[in-house]
This record gives structure tokens, sequence and C-alpha cells, in this order.
């Protein structure tokens, strides 16, 4: 019997969270993911930072001012642990719906008032957390309340037909980044971008010159899964008049799509509304530009590139005892407190 794959329903999500209220967002991510259950999908991508909210305030309101640190304090105190009861909601939703889901979050350690992360969540149709991917490297305005992911996210994950795999905006960009992924052969990758950017930059634009270049080098389906920005989230950065018409012009749109692995648009646009955006794929159709360009494979040259990634987080402590003290003779070995905890298990 040959080894075929399967046909499954991708869906792309385009919609807005409930802007920095983490248990109302996890009520709305669960009713979309019923929602793609309920209409077949088998995989569905959420926005950047979904839960609770992207800090895309940085764009248009000074870092220090009144307005962000009250709204980066909201964050923090509405950010995501993995796990917690928020990620068994969600587990839940992909229970009940027989699929698998990537959400967009920010994530914070448990038991801590600060550090934050740029976070996709893996979650399986059995409801358990499949793992975590972690930006490498917070986008402007994120620095100033995320920190960079180290490479033990940095990995496909094994849905029931085959791996999926994801990166936050801009790093879908980065060609390390990609090629580490690419060499786990995913046969999906969620893209997560939020609602707009800046001024200077059309997110639009970004999102089709990355993901039909990504999704042909990949030699996979992409979910492009983006935020969408409501009136309440405008009124909550409290912009000056100047800033306002850009986020007017921003609001209520949204660019979800899904690319095939020949950098082929397979869905037409919601334009200006919160929805999901399907598409029926045969997971086969990866194999012809595979063997035509396997760049993780007879299309590389390991005997002329190579390409290293640690995929380890460092500690942020060591703690050891002095030779020959009571403490170095009752413990075995150091200690070590890692910055991000590397079991998911509850």
């Amino acid at each position: 019997m040959s080894d075929m794959l399967e046909t499954v329903r991708l869906a792309a999500v385009q919609a807005a969270p409930v802007h920095l209220d983490r248990e109302a967002t996890v009520e709305k991510a669960c009713s979309l993911i019923l929602e793609a259950g309920r209409q077949g999908a088998k995989v569905v991508g959420f926005p950047e930072g979904f839960i609770p909210a992207h800090p895309s305030w940085y764009t248009v309101r000074p870092a220090t001012g009144r307005v962000s640190l009250g709204l980066s304090r909201r964050l923090f105190q509405n950010a995501v642990v993995i796990p917690s009861e928020s990620t068994d909601r969600l587990g839940q939703a992909c229970q009940q719906a027989g699929l698998t889901a990537v959400v967009g979050m920010c994530e914070k350690r448990p038991d801590t008032t600060g550090t934050m992360f740029n976070t996709q969540l893996f979650i399986g149709p059995d409801g358990a957390i499949l793992g975590k991917h972690q930006k490498l490297v917070p986008t402007v305005g994120e620095r100033l309340v995320h920190t960079g992911g180290w490479g033990d996210t940095l990995k496909a994950y094994k849905a029931p037909f085959g791996n999926v795999s994801g990166l936050v905006c801009a790093e879908n960009a980065n060609p390390l980044a990609v090629f580490a992924l690419m060499n786990m052969y995913p046969l999906v990758h969620v893209a997560a971008w939020p609602s707009f950017v800046s001024p200077a930059l059309k997110l639009e634009d970004l999102i089709t010159a990355v993901s039909r270049g990504l999704a042909y080098s990949m030699g996979c389906f992409v979910i492009n899964a983006t935020g969408v920005l409501d009136q309440a989230t405008i009124d909550a950065y409290e912009p000056s008049a100047e800033e306002r018409p850009f986020l007017e012009q921003c609001r209520g749109r949204g660019y979800a799509s899904i690319i095939g692995p020949t950098g082929q648009l397979l869905t037409e646009p919601l334009g200006d509304a919160e929805g999901i955006v399907y598409a029926d794929v045969d997971l086969n159709d990866v194999m012809i530009p595979k063997l035509i360009n396997d760049f993780a494979g007879h299309y590389n040259r390991p005997d002329v590139f190579s390409v290293h990634v640690n995929d380890s987080a460092p500690p942020m402590l060591s703690r050891s005892a002095v030779a020959g003290t009571p403490a170095a003779l009752e413990a075995e070995s150091p200690v070590e407190l890692p910055l991000t905890p590397l079991s998911l298990a509850r």
C-alpha cells in the first residue's frame, strides 16, 4: 500500500481579541475553534498575540507615557501561563472540535511579575499541549514588553496528519529560522501576524511577499492568521489627532489567507470583517515541489553550508556550593533555574 497523505481542511482566523481581557479572549478563541471544527477544519491558526492582545500601542504612543505604561501593566496581568486554566479551556475546545490549534498569545512564567514571551501554543485534537514556539526576536515596540525565545521552541509538532510548524510575524522571513523548521518537514505552517505594523509598512504587501515565498521554499501549506483592529482597541490607545487617521484606516481590516506549496493563493479575502477562511487541501501536493527543490535535502549542499541550532534554553541563575561545605555535601549537583520552563506537562 502506498504512503498516501490526507486531504484536510485548513483554517485561518482573522479576528480581534477582547482587548487585554484574558478570560473573554480565551472564550472567543474557544468559540472560533469550535466554529472551525463544525466546518470540518483539522488545523486552525490564530493571529500574533491574540490572547490577550498584541502591544501595538507602541506604534502610536510614547513608550514611557501614561497610556503605554498602563496598557503594558494590563498586558502582564492578562498574559497566559503555560499550562494553566486558560490553556486547559483551549484544550477542551480542541478536543470537542477534533482539531489542532496554533494559538498566538502573550506568555508569562508562573509566579513572576516580569518577563513575557510572544508565543504560539500548539494544541492537539486530544486537547493536550503539543509544544510552543516563542518568537526569537521581538520586533520594534515589542521589545519593551517581550523577551526573545530560544532554540528549544524552534521546532515542528506532530498532528495526526503530519508535522505542523509556526513562526511569528517577521520571523517568517528569517531564512535561518525557516531553514531550521524546513528540516522537520512540516506539511502545514502557521504564520501569525498582528492587525497592523507601521504607517511606513503595508502589512498586506508584507504578508503576500513573505508567505508565498515561504510556502515554496518550505514546500508546505501556509496558514496566514491576522489580527483585526477594532474600535475598542483604538479607544484604549487614546491616540493623538495626528495618529488617529492611521488607526482608523486600519480599523476592521484583516488579511487572513492560505497559501499552497507552489506559492499559489488558495482563498478569497474576507475583507473588512472578522471570521475564518478555509481551504480544502490535498497534502500530497507538497511532494512535487519537494521533489524539484528540497532545500532541506537533495537541493542543498551540507558540504558547503553548515547551520547550527542551539536547541536548549540558557539558565538565568545557577547555584553551587563551595566544595567541602555542608551544603556542597548535601547537594549532588548544582541547581539550575531556567528562564523558560521546558516541560509543558501539568
